[in-house]
């Protein structure tokens, strides 16, 4: 039998599971990776319309990763973000201040991974094993073990689910999530457009779901974002089959012309939109991170920088334990990422629902009440200011890698 060791065994070398192997790394704490996925499949040529929004705690953290030098010159800052009720009178302008910087950057997925894997690469205390898929997976009192369909055995002393929404890793331990599904659908698309963005993310609510703009850097001359169009499931279908002149009729209608003409510059693409957050995160030497812990709607884009959370919060533990001379998998120290993580997933997983629904309820006094409030906000600046450092993700009681350097 071929055994290999590590102190770590992470399911899932996405975004999240990866960032987690690189800080583990820089805390001297060994691991494996295990990823069904093939890399040059997910750094492939071109854009495929997937970005994600980088707030500034995530920024900081891949900051301290080493993986900033790589990623500043792909992003594309966000320095305010627009939010209105169907483009009517009493939108919300959230816009830093100087000192605070930008609310965020935008990247292309593959940007992200590019880096990611570079960096990873130039650790030697991650083994990674693409194109690998797991058979049995067993924890016991003194470690955890993980087969592989060729045979390999990957052992160590914590296990950790980072393989997304489905996570089977999860569901095998019985973790029980609150979930429901939404009906509805993102439809995923870059577009390019004749007017520049001026770096602003608009997030425009209609009462089938929201309608986002997310700004990304221009390229070869021309100006360029990305789209999130959240439609009924089933509408998704038709949408999707929709002639591209049509599409993009009726993308325009909703966009009222702030962008001027524009194109596609990728193929549309879909996922279902639906919610689930597990009340426990560990169970013995096994932790959760990311969406295998928390699915939330992209209404704020904050699904993937509250996994960076996560990450940074578990490698603060573990290197904590570390220097104390526990096991990585010490059940005291798997509570303590558990305490420290559950107020944060739990206050934005259920304010994306409770925003979804608001927003989706139909009708002209409900519209005129949201747009009132809107307003509201927009005046009280001690409210807004809340609100945007909850968007940074610069609140609370923050782990050191979220901190600026």
């Amino acid at each position: 039998m071929n055994e290999l060791n590590a102190d770590v065994v992470i399911l899932g070398g996405g975004l999240v599971g990866m960032t987690l192997a690189i800080g583990l790394a820089k805390a001297g704490i060994t691991s494996h990776v295990v990823d069904n996925s093939d890399p040059a499949a997910q750094t492939a040529e071109g854009f495929d319309g997937r970005a994600s929004a980088i707030s500034t705690a995530s920024w900081n953290l891949y900051t301290n990763l080493g993986m900033a030098e790589d990623l500043a010159p792909k992003g594309c800052p966000i320095a305010s973000i627009a939010v209105t009720d169907g483009m009517k009178p009493g939108r919300i302008d959230f816009q830093p201040g100087e000192a605070d910087g930008s609310l965020g950057r935008m990247y292309a997925n593959r940007d992200l991974r590019i880096a990611m894997y570079g960096v990873a690469a130039r650790e030697e205390a991650i083994t990674f094993h693409p194109n690998s898929h797991v058979v049995a997976r067993e924890r016991g009192e003194h470690g955890v073990a993980v087969t592989l369909s060729d045979g390999r055995v990957l052992k160590g002393r914590l296990m950790v689910a980072a393989e997304g929404r489905k996570s089977p890793t999860r569901d095998e331990a019985g973790f029980t999530p609150a979930k429901w599904d939404y009906g509805h659908r993102a439809i995923i698309a870059g577009l390019t457009h004749e007017k520049p963005h001026g770096n602003v993310a608009w997030e425009v609510f209609y009462p089938a779901g929201p309608f986002a703009l997310l700004p990304l850097l221009d390229e070869g001359g021309k100006h360029r974002s990305a789209l999130v169009w959240t439609v009924a499931e089933k509408d998704a279908a038709a949408v999707l089959a929709m002639p591209e002149a049509m599409f993009l009729n009726e993308v325009a209608s909703r966009m009222h012309g702030i962008f001027g003409k524009i194109e596609l510059a990728s193929p549309r693409s879909s996922y279902p939109l639906n919610f689930h957050h597990t009340a426990r995160i560990v169970e013995d030497r096994l932790a959760l991170v990311g969406d295998a812990a928390h699915g939330m709607h992209p209404i704020a884009g904050q699904g993937l920088n509250v996994g960076l959370r996560d990450v940074a919060a578990l490698v603060e533990v573990l290197s904590d334990g570390l220097r104390l001379g526990l096991d990585v998998g010490d059940a005291q120290l798997l509570a303590r990422y558990e305490r420290w993580r559950a107020a944060d997933t739990f206050m934005v997983a259920t304010a994306t629902d409770v925003l979804t629904r608001l927003f989706g309820i139909p009708g002209k006094l409900p519209s005129a009440v949201r747009r009132l409030g809107m307003a509201g906000v927009q005046r009280a600046a001690p409210l807004k200011r809340w609100f945007m450092d909850e968007a940074r993700g610069m609140s609370g009681d923050l782990p050191k890698l979220l901190r600026a350097a």
